[in-house]
């Protein structure tokens, strides 16, 4: 009996073994497929021109030959780069907060408050998140040029027409109020019977519940906006001072005398771009897998 019982734990450790092997495989190889992108863009930047269309591609530097006045190329080259840095603080600052706002405001009404035809509102919402968002490219910039945001444009012309027609998500919407659902209906009734008004108690007690949810929905929607490139390339398209970063790095600075692309001041630009993003996930990224998991707990 006992010989059957080992042979039987021997069977489950082998397959608990294989699991786990196959599982690390994948994983590591997901990994590396994602890891490759950043590490040949940091590669690129420190080649020189002539490295950068070698055949074959070097896969491996020296220290020795690194080239890193390419950094200090995009600092005093013709692109301006701290104009379009401080656009995109703005930008991403004002359409965060913005966001925040109505996805709190709206999440609580579709969560906590009762009203005729609430959850039908709402799932009308949520079908229009299967609308693709190109499909409003149009429509948005029409109504900022009626608006008279792109034709003469000033610089607060450019935010407003950047950051008004995105201060909203159904997604975030339907992201919070997964969390504020999981909120028991006990404390809303306990603090209305000591005269707490719905605003109040949002601001007192669900919003400090839900706050790594909202600490996660700020940092998707400021990387969103940091990463931003097609509408903000559409609304500034008359004024290239008020272009955001992203919109910098296909600027016509990075094409040398014979027409070619200078592919390492470029990817250099690109690094400079991606670091800040890079900090603040690593930073912040307990907050956003605890705010995924706090808002999948309840439909």
């Amino acid at each position: 009996m006992s010989e059957i019982l080992y042979d039987n734990e021997a069977k489950i450790r082998r397959k608990q073994m294989i699991t786990k092997g196959i599982l690390y495989s994948l994983l590591t190889a997901f990994a590396i497929f994602i890891v490759i992108p950043f590490y040949w863009m940091i590669l690129t930047s420190l080649k020189d021109a002539e490295e950068v269309f070698s055949a074959p591609p070097s896969l491996w530097l020296r220290p020795s030959e690194w080239e890193i006045q390419n950094y200090w190329l995009i600092i005093r080259g013709e692109v301006p780069y701290g104009r379009f840095m401080l656009n995109t603080v703005v930008v991403s600052a004002i359409s965060t907060v913005g966001t925040v706002l109505t996805t709190i405001l709206a999440a609580f009404a579709f969560a906590r408050l009762n009203f005729r035809g609430r959850d039908a509102f709402f799932m009308v919402l949520i079908a229009t998140m299967m609308i693709p968002g190109e499909m409003f490219v149009i429509t948005n910039f029409l109504t900022v040029s009626w608006f008279g945001w792109v034709a003469e444009q000033t610089y607060f012309d450019a935010i407003l027409a950047m950051t008004l027609p995105f201060m909203t998500s159904i997604f975030y919407i339907f992201f919070l109020r997964q969390t504020f659902k999981t909120i028991p209906n006990e404390l809303y009734y306990a603090a209305k019977v000591d005269g707490t008004s719905d605003f109040m108690y949002l601001w007192k007690i669900m919003v400090p519940i839900a706050k790594p949810t909202i600490i996660t929905i700020t940092i998707l929607n400021a990387m969103g906006t940091w990463n931003a490139f097609i509408w903000p390339q559409l609304v500034t398209q008359f004024n290239e001072s008020n272009r955001l970063v992203s919109n910098g790095l296909r600027g016509a600075a990075y094409v040398d005398e014979a027409g070619r692309v200078l592919y390492n001041e470029q990817m250099a630009a690109a690094f400079v771009v991606t670091l800040p993003l890079l900090i603040v996930f690593l930073l912040l990224k307990k907050y956003i897998m605890r705010g995924v998991s706090r808002s999948g707990i309840k439909g």
